[in-house]
């Protein structure tokens, strides 16, 4: 029997893991009907395993007003009561779904009950699990230090597992079915919130969604495409509106082509140990080449100039890398100088950086952020003429 369920639980975490996409899963809803989670494709989800009798439990007022604030801007609330933790959710789906509506009028959606653990958990929980794992509680607040003291006991490793700890664990899922974040039910409703802030609104969206892409498919931007991202980044801000800056966008396949060959000759060793080489600009099928005045000036403006078409390139679903090597190597190598000619540069300008553009072929994961660099300088209200950093 014991060999029967482990089989059964190979099984499920091989097909859950084999899932390319969080909309590969199907749900049944509160009246039992199959739902394919491909129906919420382009929204922001918060996917969240409840219980009606927790000590967390007050947290779907906290959800149904999230869900009122910022659902006409695509967030949807997916919810999973789950009876695993303390048996706090206990009765049918139907009385859990009249409990909830009776005491916090929720309106997001309610799932038939589902086990997040074990041999029988959710094919989905446990793709969930995968992509992100348990980054323990804040014990520095209380209710997180209540929570790591009471799950010790039970097992004092219990922090090196995955499993989901107790009811309102949340998984934030970005339009584009990526799983961002995962939140302990002690994380504050305020952490969670700011995140959703930065998933609706399409431009905060676009920032913080941005990576630095060095796959790329074997694809060519199109043209229209090559023009509105310009447009965007020409629209930058710029000092006095001098606009000190000058762009070149190559689409010209061979003129990369043939660039690359004398790339190839000069540095073959590392063009042999990179197999999936195919150009000098990371395999990018189009770069953006932005110049800056020979004498100095105008770094700055074409700074601004490159962000606008990197996040602009990123709503557009394209991805970007900006290159600094391949510059210093068209800059001093003679026998590419014909790249650089009919790049048709102005003798008073100079080749600043390269942006590789083209449809991703990989979705890097974010590097860590050093917030600790930030400081906010704010007036005390005790003695106006002090401050305090913080």
């Amino acid at each position: 029997m014991k060999r029967l369920i482990f089989s059964l639980m190979a099984i499920m975490g091989v097909l859950a893991l084999s899932a390319q996409s969080i909309y590969d899963f199907k749900v049944k809803n509160d009246l039992d009907q199959e739902v394919p989670l491909s129906d919420y494709k382009g929204k922001v989800l918060l996917i969240v395993n409840t219980a009606t009798r927790c000590g967390f439990t007050p947290q779907y007022k906290e959800l149904e007003e999230l869900y009122e604030k910022y659902n006409a801007d695509g967030l949807e609330i997916l919810d999973f009561p789950c009876n695993q933790f303390g048996a706090q959710a206990p009765g049918s789906i139907q009385e859990i779904h009249q409990f909830c509506t009776a005491n916090f009028n929720i309106k997001f959606p309610q799932f038939d009950k589902i086990e997040v653990n074990g041999a029988n958990e959710h094919p989905l929980y446990t793709f969930l699990k995968a992509q992100k794992g348990f980054g323990g509680f804040d014990v520095a607040d209380q209710r997180g230090k209540m929570m790591d003291n009471m799950l010790r006991k039970r097992d004092a490793q219990y922090d090196k597992k995955s499993d989901i700890k107790w009811n309102f664990t949340k998984f934030l899922v970005s339009r584009d079915g990526r799983v961002l974040k995962r939140y302990e039910p002690t994380d504050k409703m305020s952490t969670i919130e700011a995140d959703i802030q930065f998933e609706v609104n399409p431009v905060l969206s676009s920032i913080m969604a941005r990576r630095s892409v060095r796959k790329y498919l074997d694809k060519p931007v199109e043209h229209e495409k090559l023009e509105m991202i310009v447009r965007a980044g020409i629209n930058a801000p710029s000092g006095m509106n001098r606009q000190p800056w000058i762009v070149r966008v190559v689409e010209d396949q061979r003129l990369i082509a043939d660039v690359t060959e004398i790339y190839k000759q000069k540095n073959a060793e590392q063009v042999k140990r990179d197999k999936n080489f195919k150009n000098m600009f990371r395999n990018a099928p189009n770069i953006i080449c932005v110049c800056t005045p020979a004498k100095g000036g105008g770094e700055l403006d074409a700074g601004l100039l490159g962000e606008n078409i990197m996040l602009a390139a990123q709503s557009l679903g394209l991805g970007t890398c900006c290159l600094g090597g391949p510059v210093r190597f068209l800059k001093s190598e003679a026998s590419a100088k014909f790249f650089l000619d009919r790049l048709d540069i102005p003798s008073d300008y100079q080749l600043n950086y390269i942006i590789a553009i083209g449809y991703p072929d990989e979705q890097p994961e974010a590097k860590p952020r050093d917030a600790s660099k930030v400081k906010y300088i704010t007036g005390n209200k005790k003695n106006s003429s002090s401050i305090k950093i913080r």
